[in-house]
């Protein structure tokens, strides 16, 4: 039996966007339950919910981020592959800015407060910060590939040793308010049930994944047909429409209470991300993709840089309310990436 995929390039406008949509309803009703599940095994495993959804809610939710990357940087196109890995960055740093608007009792970054989180959000800087310095470094290459897409994944496995370590036996804790939601994994419902639980959790994981990727096509062809850059489509539309999923998951993460798990999500998913530099460029053929992309790409890389380190200040801040309800950090955030986002269009 042969399995035909569509043509998505070949489908009218209307058939485009009618996928486009049912897609994001998918992603809207599997997200949504994905957070629940989520958040029982953040109880049931003792991880707590930063890591829980740093590790395995971030990593799903980016399954459809990882097929755009490779696939764009397979087929030539390494400015469309790293602007989508890394603009999904940013889109999601200001999907937490948006899933703040939801949250009325106080600021998401006052009541979310993780030694675990502020960590995850420190390592995301540092592994930008790597891909900045292979980017201005010269252009060398191992295997067809830039020394630094090695040491990425190297980079990652120890630094989300050290945020574990911090979560087990930190050594400070933020000060406690009646608004703060503490992550305190109990493990007081034990294990019964975990088997089902992780099923549930891969088939969820495997469902906002495909219709992830169903967005991605139809949103990156429905953007190319505008003329735009692929630096543009890429760090735009395609890093938006594949990062649907962390916005499901996050505000119902919010609106379920679990506030450490969305900012988990949110941040841990981020610091995955970088690592779809490295698949892409093992995927580009022709030379290191970090020498590709250009001037864009650093301008791509730089802005996530400047979200993460708003919303860090946010983190350690703690501001329990601010401007519209939703603080500086989430104020700026949302500044910013959407003048960035005006600048990227405009290459």
């Amino acid at each position: 039996m042969t399995i035909t995929v569509p043509d998505f390039a070949q489908l009218p406008l209307v058939a485009g966007i009618a996928v486009f949509v049912a897609a994001a309803a998918l992603i809207g009703v599997a997200g949504w339950q994905l957070a629940t599940v989520a958040n029982r095994i953040a109880e049931r495993t003792g991880l707590g919910q930063a890591l829980t959804g740093a590790v395995f809610l971030g990593a799903s939710t980016s399954l459809s981020g990882t097929v755009t990357s490779i696939t764009a940087a397979a087929g030539g196109h390494p400015e469309l592959a790293f602007a989508n890995a890394i603009g999904g960055i940013s889109a999601q740093t200001a999907f937490l800015a948006i899933a703040d608007m939801t949250y009325a009792r106080a600021n998401l970054e006052h009541a979310a407060a993780s030694v675990a989180n502020i960590m995850q959000g420190a390592l995301l800087v540092v592994m930008l910060g790597i891909i900045l310095a292979g980017m201005s470094a010269p252009p060398v290459s191992v295997f067809g590939m830039h020394p630094v897409s090695l040491v990425l994944p190297v980079a990652y496995v120890y630094g989300m040793r050290q945020v574990l370590r911090a979560h087990m036996a930190p050594m400070w804790r933020p000060q406690r308010t009646a608004e703060t939601r503490e992550d305190r994994p109990a493990g007081r419902h034990g294990y019964g049930g975990m088997a089902k639980l992780w099923i549930r959790f891969a088939a969820l994981s495997a469902t906002v994944g495909s219709a992830g990727w169903l967005i991605a096509k139809t949103g990156v062809i429905l953007a190319q047909r505008t003329g735009l850059s692929e630096t543009g489509v890429g760090a735009i539309f395609a890093a938006v429409s594949t990062s649907l999923p962390e916005l499901v998951t996050c505000i119902a993460a919010v609106r379920q209470g679990a506030l450490t798990l969305a900012v988990g999500d949110i941040v841990g998913g981020n610091v995955f991300d970088t690592l779809f530099v490295s698949l892409a460029d093992a995927a580009y053929r022709d030379g290191s993709i970090l020498h590709a992309v250009g001037s864009r790409g650093v301008f791509v890389t730089a802005l996530p840089v400047l979200l993460t380190g708003v919303l860090l200040m946010g983190l350690i801040r703690r501001e329990k309310s601010g401007i519209a309800n939703i603080g500086f950090e989430s104020f700026f955030v949302l500044l910013l990436y959407f003048a960035g986002a005006a600048l990227m269009l405009a290459f």
